[in-house]
């Protein structure tokens, strides 16, 4: 697909970007080549590829689920200005 000079000002308009007149031009030439890049990509058979969810097919290292932390909830409730049944009240701001 090739972009002409008013489709860059259409797409920056509607991106509400600023385009200096000038580089219009370099605009549209470099989103043509990406452009055609993802045609060139779209084109190639990947019915056998099995998707990765890493390039290197690492393997996410977790933590235990373990409580590492001591329950301070009455010593955190108690700096709070205004406090029911072991919530945070606060005020409305939304009638």
């Amino acid at each position: 697909m090739e972009l002409g000079p008013d489709d860059v000002k259409r797409i920056a308009y509607l991106a509400r970007l600023a385009i200096a007149e000038n580089d219009v031009e370099a605009y549209a030439r470099n989103l043509s080549n990406i452009l055609k890049f993802v045609e060139q990509m779209s084109a190639v058979d990947t019915d056998e590829v099995e998707p990765m969810a890493h390039p290197q097919n690492a393997v996410q290292r977790l933590r235990p689920d373990a409580v590492t932390e001591a329950d301070r909830r009455e010593e955190l409730m108690a700096n709070a200005p205004l406090a029911e049944d072991g919530l945070f009240l606060v005020p409305r701001v939304i009638e």
